[in-house]
């Protein structure tokens, strides 16, 4: 099974990947950590990312798309989890396209809905959390920063909902549950992909 996660930073796609490749053996694309990787690998691809990402510039969508293709050459029967990706209309449709290409299909993109307010509490809280607990906090946990960073999301994300849900591939589950409870969403909406 293919799958996106989509939802604003913040909320808990990361969290629910993860236990999704616990539990069902899934492969997280995540294309923040595959643009770390590569940068480093030394590979052709990965020396591209380097470059790009030294000269504080943002990577191009295809060479992300080159990335995840390829992850999707690699041999997973439990499916992928694509977090993080598609972030754009144009990156929806290069994604179908390189699925198409592969003969793999997208069988549902669950939307985690959780409110702005809400969002910027966990962020100051995991903030605050970490700090306590000595552990390194994020450059962009803090409020000021989650807040440019939804905006991003709303003004080239969020248009994937509607293009997603004119699709039929549409699923919305509340984020705002307890971690529990939005992984058993996440379950049963998994179940109602035919």
């Amino acid at each position: 099974m293919n799958i996106i996660l989509l939802g604003p930073p913040g909320a808990g796609k990361g969290t629910q990947a993860a236990r999704l490749v616990e539990e069902r053996n899934m492969v997280q694309l995540s294309t923040g950590d595959m643009l770390r990787a590569a940068k480093t690998s030394g590979t052709e691809m990965g020396n591209k990312v380097a470059a790009v990402m030294d000269r504080g510039e943002l990577v191009t969508d295809e060479i992300v798309i080159g990335l995840i293709e390829e992850q999707l050459d690699g041999d997973n029967k439990g499916g992928f989890i694509f977090d993080g990706f598609p972030r754009t209309l144009a990156q929806a449709d290069a994604l179908a396209d390189l699925l198409a290409s592969k003969g793999k299909t997208l069988d549902t993109v669950i939307e985690m809905r959780v409110k702005d307010e809400v969002l910027v509490d966990r962020i100051v809280n995991r903030a605050a959390e970490a700090a306590a607990a000595g552990q390194p906090v994020r450059a962009d946990d803090n409020a000021e920063s989650l807040k440019v960073r939804l905006m991003a999301y709303y003004k080239e994300t969020s248009p994937l909902i509607g293009y997603y849900h004119a699709k039929g591939q549409l699923q919305s589950v509340d984020g705002l549950q307890s971690i529990e409870d939005v992984a058993a969403s996440i379950s049963g909406a998994l179940e109602n992909v035919s």
